[in-house]
């Protein structure tokens, strides 16, 4: 081969070798721009958490969107800049279970607040309009997707298996897609997925043997689900791997953490500039507000029958 061949060769071996590069240069900017647009609220934020409607809010779904109360720290009342509904309307309210929030986020939206989409993602609801297709999928694939009731206080939802030796987390993320569909529909900014702990609760609780490794790739798999529909997301509870997965999760979103004395594993999210909205049922606000203040969370107290209707919303702060 002559020189001349040589060298175009060696340079067009070099222009192949570099178009990867050249090509993940390229998209870089269009991704970092995509991520750059999801919204994350400030460490600061405040929260309202209603998943059950009042009538008396009819055109907005049964979400109050104009709440105000005085908070534990006194003075003047105080309003929440982050909402965190269900994807759908009330029933009670709506008349059915199938309309998208739609109007209570066009509310929430008008009064300068975010509105984040509420999804159970590890446990199956019966209610939900898509619930026979879990059904379906559980019976043709030898009764390995629904496992047993998740609480005594919530018996009408069953545990879902995560794990994949039949494809069932597959499945789930699959619906947790066509769920988030529906978020973006209805116009949401961001969307919670409830009950991801399944591994700290064991067999005996779920029905299901789901290590910590499996709770970490469908967590992770839900957080890149969310972020590439648009929409920022929540950690919800898992305490246990807060530190594994802050890095995937843009706020984290628990319960009673402060009652079970687990709080200060949440705290990586703070020390990340990601907040943490906090509620609590049975414990008093006067034993919690102080330490919460301490660790910069964004604390609410709701019933202790554990129902979440708009109020009430006593705020720490």
């Amino acid at each position: 081969m002559s020189v001349q061949l040589r060298t175009l060769s060696t340079r067009i071996a070099l222009v192949a070798a570099l178009l990867p590069v050249a090509t993940a240069a390229m998209a870089a900017p269009s991704q970092a721009a995509a991520s750059a647009q999801l919204w994350r609220p400030s460490v600061e934020s405040r929260w309202q958490y209603q998943l059950e409607g009042n009538k008396a809010y009819a055109s907005t779904g049964g979400v109050n969107v104009n709440v105000c109360e005085v908070p534990q720290s006194g003075g003047a009342c105080v309003r929440p800049s982050v909402f965190d509904i269900d994807l759908y309307a009330a029933e009670e309210v709506s008349g059915n279970n199938k309309t998208l929030n739609t109007a209570a986020v066009k509310a929430i939206h008008a009064r300068g607040a975010k509105a984040i989409c509420y999804i159970d993602a590890g446990s199956i609801e019966e209610f939900r309009p898509d619930y026979q297709q879990f059904v379906d999928w559980h019976k043709k694939n030898g009764n390995s997707l629904l496992g047993k009731p998740f609480s005594e206080e919530f018996p009408n939802e069953r545990w879902a298996n995560l794990n994949n030796d039949k494809g069932q987390r597959d499945f789930l993320l699959k619906m947790m897609a066509a769920r988030v569909d529906k978020c973006v529909q209805a116009g949401f900014d961001g969307v919670e997925f409830d009950v991801v702990n399944a591994h700290e609760e064991g067999k005996s609780v779920t029905g299901w043997n789901i290590t910590p490794a499996t709770q970490l790739v469908y967590n992770r798999a839900l957080a890149d689900l969310a972020h590439a529909k648009g929409l920022s997301v929540a950690l919800k509870n898992d305490l246990s791997q807060a530190k594994q997965l802050v890095s995937s999760f843009d706020y984290a979103v628990n319960e009673e953490c402060f009652q079970y004395e687990e709080c200060e594993s949440l705290s990586v999210f703070v020390k990340a500039g990601k907040p943490v909205f906090h509620v609590e049922y049975e414990t008093s606000p006067a034993s919690y507000c102080a330490k919460s203040k301490a660790l910069k969370f964004n604390s609410i107290k709701k019933p202790a029958d554990y129902s979440l209707h708009d109020k009430p919303y006593k705020a720490c702060r």
